[in-house]
């Protein structure tokens, strides 16, 4: 029994007798406005709150991708009474079920496995520091306070990486392949070495473990949408913070739930703008709603009008950084967005604003890229370099209308193609990439694969400085010859909007802050986050195979959090 259940009780106890004796002597010189007005203001709180939860009240999660669902498996396991996961899709997954390279994580017995002669991996949290570029190298001397709190956030992403990897195995995750992706100095990018994509394994693990743990204890809502955070009424001032949305004076507001509407309610005359019915749950909050990579007419054009017509591989829905924003959230970062270099141009349909994405791996197993047969950089450089140097290139990018597209070339020879072959079966199948005879190829790009088979004997060195090839064989034999009757595979792509680096500050323990990066931090109680929707830990560029990372990390630690709080409030 519940602390608000025993008052309830408690009141009606003591209060019956009195009620009695008004009723008799009283009651006919007595308004009834007074009577009605008496018992509103005696039982308000008490009744609103056990009718906007559950028959239980647990932990509230907004969001069912990869963060999501690690906060919900680790607040069961921290022993929340209960999770409900919000999801406003039909099904859970987000983009974290389409992640095609991998997931981050060092130093792992996978590593050691797959590559036994490379040594311990002792850079990953260099190269993360590193791909973080100007936004946090520029603040050594301006703002070391908030370099330290993004090289904090760098810290917990990588020195918890391992922990990751074995968190998932454990679960069953196949995660026995390793590769090295653009950015990285190390191989340590995992996947599984069947055809299920990684992102597609762990989602459908987790949420079978998820089910396992029975509905009395975890509750998957899809097709619901947050509308708005509740806060306690006592703090909920609020102003204009200058970010598109409100947020709080007070810096002790408490989040105490949700408000959200049920698309499958549409059309039932509800008190939602749309005619949906509006619903509460209360409890500790944790939001994993993802970035605005997909909201190209709201957070996109607000903060980045200049990427307008660029194709990308979200599909179009709205951000939720508005609805943090309006209880005091700080928001960073948020016109740092990643344009990936590679999406697939899809011959059948070359102007469809939303593609597939071309996954890093198919260049970290030894791909090359080729403009007018040639390659004009390292592709394993990070995604920011490489989509950069391909805008760079002769050509204003326009194709139809507005769409803005470039016209590249991604090669993969016999051993890339093995190596990718999960994921090769589906571009195949698909029509976005085809196979093609060497001898079937132009004088320059049968040149370029020459070129490159002798930097990869190690005869020359790189003229952009490759030293990673993964498992390119193509002319790596004793006589250097490049076979003509040899099949590689060839699709075109152009740089997409893929991720977005900034979101809602917060710290190591997924808290969300009121106060701005490097300042001295305010948590906003009850609420946590994790995934895409954060800012301060990518800075200019993410490296690929840490989204996911970020998602399993930060979401465990938010579920252990929130079911802290959770068990000390409902006991």
């Amino acid at each position: 029994m519940t602390r608000r259940q025993i008052r309830l009780i408690f009141y009606l106890a003591v209060l019956s007798p009195i009620a009695a004796v008004v009723y008799h002597h009283l009651l006919p010189s007595i308004p009834d406005s007074f009577i009605t007005d008496l018992v509103n203001r005696l039982f308000q709180s008490e009744t609103s709150a056990m009718t906007s939860q559950a028959s239980h009240p647990g932990v509230n999660i907004v969001g069912g991708g990869l963060a999501g669902l690690s906060a919900a498996y680790s607040a069961l396991c921290a022993g929340a009474p209960s999770v409900r996961l919000l999801e406003r899709a039909s099904k859970p997954g987000g983009n974290s079920i389409k992640a095609s390279s991998g997931i981050n994580g060092a130093p792992t017995r996978f590593q050691q496995a797959a590559w036994p002669n490379l040594g311990p991996d002792e850079t990953f949290w260099d190269d993360t520091v590193r791909s973080a570029g100007a936004r946090l190298s520029s603040q050594t001397t301006s703002q070391p306070a908030a370099r330290a709190q993004r090289e904090s956030l760098i810290s917990v992403l990588t020195q918890r990486s391992a922990d990751a990897i074995n968190f998932l195995a454990d679960l069953g995750v196949d995660l026995t392949v390793v590769a090295q992706l653009g950015g990285h100095s190390h191989p340590r990018t995992h996947r599984g070495a069947g055809k299920t994509p990684p992102g597609a394994a762990i989602i459908t693990t987790l949420v079978t473990k998820l089910k396992e743990a029975g509905g009395d204890r975890f509750e998957l809502m899809t097709d619901c949408e947050v509308t708005r955070l509740l806060t306690d009424p006592t703090n909920a001032a609020v102003s204009s913070n200058g970010n598109g949305g409100s947020s709080a004076d007070h810096q002790s507001v408490t989040v105490t739930g949700v408000e959200y509407k049920s698309t499958k309610d549409s059309g039932n005359g509800g008190s939602g703008d749309d005619g949906t019915s509006l619903h509460q749950l209360t409890g500790p909050v944790i939001f994993a709603t993802g970035g605005f990579g997909g909201d190209t007419h709201g957070l996109l054009a607000r903060y980045r009008p200049d990427l307008d017509g660029m194709p990308s591989t979200n599909d179009p829905r709205p951000g939720t950084h508005d609805l943090l924003a309006a209880v005091g959230a700080k928001l960073v970062d948020m016109d740092s967005v990643q344009i990936h270099p590679t999406g697939f141009v899809d011959p059948a349909n070359p102007l469809v604003p939303v593609k597939f994405l071309a996954a890093e791996l198919l260049r970290g197993e030894g791909g090359i890229l080729l403009h007018n047969g040639k390659r004009f950089v390292n592709e394993l450089e990070t995604r920011e370099h490489v989509s950069n140097t391909i805008m760079a290139l002769p050509g204003d990018g326009v194709e139809g209308a507005s769409l803005r597209q470039w016209d590249i070339q991604l090669l993969l020879d016999p051993g890339a193609a093995e190596a990718a072959a999960g994921h090769m079966g589906f571009y195949l199948w698909k029509g976005l990439m085809k196979k093609q005879k060497v001898s079937e190829l132009d004088a320059t790009t049968k040149e370029a694969l020459e070129e490159y088979a002798s930097i990869v004997r190690r005869e020359k060195e790189d003229p952009f400085r490759r030293k990673a090839f993964g498992h390119w064989k193509l002319g790596v034999n004793s006589d250097g010859i490049v076979d003509e009757n040899a099949e590689v595979c060839v699709g075109r792509v152009t740089p997409i909007v893929h991720f977005t680096m900034g979101g809602a500050v917060f710290n190591e323990h997924a808290q969300v802050l009121s106060s701005e990066l490097g300042e001295k931090q305010k948590p906003i109680q009850g609420l946590w986050a994790a995934g895409e929707i954060t800012g301060g830990i990518h800075g200019d560029n993410r490296l690929g195979g840490s989204s996911l990372l970020e998602c399993v990390v930060f979401g465990r630690i938010a579920g252990a959090e929130a079911a802290e709080v959770a068990k000390r409030a409902y006991i």
